[in-house]
């Protein structure tokens, strides 16, 4: 007789995990509290539908916050591994010049989605819609309510796949933390990741520059650098280069209520090409060589004019230390539904390295419901995809 397997959760996670279990050894099904699967899949796509990336794994690996936790799932189910399996199901990919792997042109999120779907089906997936779970029961059963009444179920293996706590029109909400705490499961309150971070502008400043893009800059924080563009908004400051930076920031605002980030503005040029570049034009305006000699945007030129002190403008020494190291003091996060991911969640104390909750025997956790955090670039569908895979490993065998 088959074991019965039961995933709470209907995204990437729990796709993946889905796909790679054995369908001779277990009957699996997938609960859902929405009326489809893959919501927040979806809702990635509407920006690009950033797989992946393409980098090493090794590399790769290194991208993630706490590294270590995910590196078995990641070299068992890598980014090569997740582009041939989606090849084999008919989901061409490509490398753009990011090197972000997206499904080929002409192919539309919800293909994808439907292409990982059909794979589910021809494994005899059950998907059982409108299951909202709310608990456990006597002897650890599991509870869902539907729109008739409540159902007790108690399967040989539990996943839990619930995901995140942003984008809650997409039924990401984590309401389910609350239940994991009154269990004795060890969580945390979730927190924005991958989002905008607060800048308390000039006014003069922001109602010129609202919406003007920062191309070709590094950020630091502590001792992490990021290369990459950021966009500035009455909020503050969101894009690829921040947002590598959560972690250094949110830790830095935990502790202090503010974070001090470093731009430098001009990093394909050394401090010393740019102080000659400067004292060769002396005799120009010095807004004018910023911008004809270093090519800086008005944005650039604005932000460093608002940032530091007249004094230090036209002091050529203190000037070319601002435009590589311009600190920008940073005083918030985004509300958390509009963070792109969170942190928090279920503690990796609480599971152990195949994911399985340390007091729960036989009852998992994956995806973004566990603390874990990546920046954007494909590395957080990455992670979701090679937790699914890794742990159908461990029950298959």
């Amino acid at each position: 007789m088959k074991k019965q397997i039961s995933i709470i959760g209907g995204g990437p996670a729990a796709f993946l995990l889905a796909a790679y279990l054995d369908e001779t050894k277990f009957e699996v099904t997938i609960y859902e509290k929405n009326k489809s699967l893959g919501r927040k899949f979806l809702v990635a796509g509407k920006g690009g539908f950033n797989l992946t990336h393409s980098e090493s794994i090794n590399e790769m690996i290194e991208r993630y916050t706490p590294s270590e936790f995910l590196k078995v799932a990641l070299l068992e189910f890598s980014n090569v591994d997740l582009q041939n399996w989606l090849k084999e199901n008919g989901i061409l990919t490509f490398v753009g010049s990011s090197k972000r792997v997206y499904p080929q042109q002409n192919i539309k999120p919800i293909e994808v989605l439907n292409a990982i779907l059909k794979v589910l089906e021809q494994k005899s997936v059950t998907v059982k819609y409108e299951h909202k779970w709310i608990g456990w029961g006597i002897n650890n059963s599991i509870l869902f309510k539907t729109k008739e009444n409540e159902i007790n179920i108690n399967p040989d293996y539990v996943v839990f796949a619930l995901g995140g706590g942003s984008w809650k029109v997409t039924g990401s909400d984590g309401n389910w933390l609350s239940l994991f705490k009154e269990k004795g499961i060890l969580v945390s309150d979730f927190q924005p990741s991958n989002c905008a971070f607060k800048v308390k502008w000039d006014n003069t400043f922001i109602k010129q520059y609202e919406g003007k893009p920062l191309k070709n800059i590094a950020i630091s924080c502590g001792r992490k650098m990021q290369k990459g563009e950021v966009v500035i908004t009455q909020f503050g400051l969101e894009g690829n280069a921040i947002y590598a930076l959560s972690p250094q920031i949110r830790k830095l605002i935990n502790l202090n209520q503010t974070a001090d980030i470093y731009l430098d503005l001009k990093p394909t040029l050394t401090a010393e090409t740019i102080l000659h570049k400067i004292k060769k034009y002396k005799y120009k305006n010095t807004s004018q060589i910023l911008k004809n000699e270093l090519k800086m945007s008005d944005a650039q030129l604005g932000l460093v004019k608002t940032f530091i002190s007249k004094t230090s403008f036209v002091n050529t020494i203190q000037l070319v230390k601002e435009i590589k190291a311009l600190k920008i003091p940073i005083s918030g996060l985004a509300e958390l539904d509009k963070a792109i991911s969170t942190v928090g969640g279920v503690s990796l104390d609480a599971v152990n390295s195949s994911f399985e909750l340390k007091i729960l025997p036989n009852q998992y956790c994956i995806g973004e419901m566990l603390n874990w955090d990546a920046p954007t670039g494909g590395y957080l569908l990455q992670a979701c995809f090679s937790m699914g895979v890794a742990l159908s490993h461990k029950i298959n065998n």
